[in-house]
């Protein structure tokens, strides 16, 4: 992260913020979109437990890499980090959801609610057919008696 690392002084990271906000507005302001932030977040503790895995288990060990360790000497950096992003750029339009992700099984629930309510939300409806529907069921009809073609 930019911020955490240093590589870009704090008028240029603290201007993102209003930058994401204005892109998230223009989405929903010209494309309808619906846009979801998601958090998935790990403690400490279970991150280390994770790295634990990734090293003795074969499957896993394309998951580790050098920086890990480094990156995670930064952890309460990134975490005030993310707290400033959260607060700076959750919406009423495009907000965040901090997911406690130590269980799978709760992330994927968690998840796949705030999907399935934002979709409920949307109270989409199927398209109204652009055909006569009587026609083509009489076409279907005279199919099914076996008019003799193929």
């Amino acid at each position: 992260m930019a911020r955490v690392h240093k590589l870009v002084p704090k008028s240029i990271w603290s201007e993102r913020y209003e930058l994401i906000n204005e892109f998230e507005r223009l989405l929903r302001r010209q494309n309808h979109t619906h846009v979801i932030k998601l958090f998935l977040h790990i403690s400490r503790q279970e991150q280390l437990e994770r790295f634990k895995q990734r090293l003795d288990d074969p499957a896993r060990n394309w998951k580790i890499s050098e920086s890990d360790y480094e990156e995670r000497e930064l952890w309460d950096d990134y975490v005030k980090a993310y707290e400033d992003v959260f607060a700076e750029t959750s919406t009423k339009h495009a907000p965040w959801y901090i997911i406690p992700s130590n269980h799978k099984w709760f992330r994927n629930l968690a998840v796949s609610q705030i999907v399935a309510d934002t979709l409920g939300d949307l109270r989409m409806q199927l398209p109204a057919p652009s055909v006569d529907l009587e026609a083509i069921r009489r076409q279907y009809h005279r199919a099914a008696k076996g008019d003799g073609r193929a």
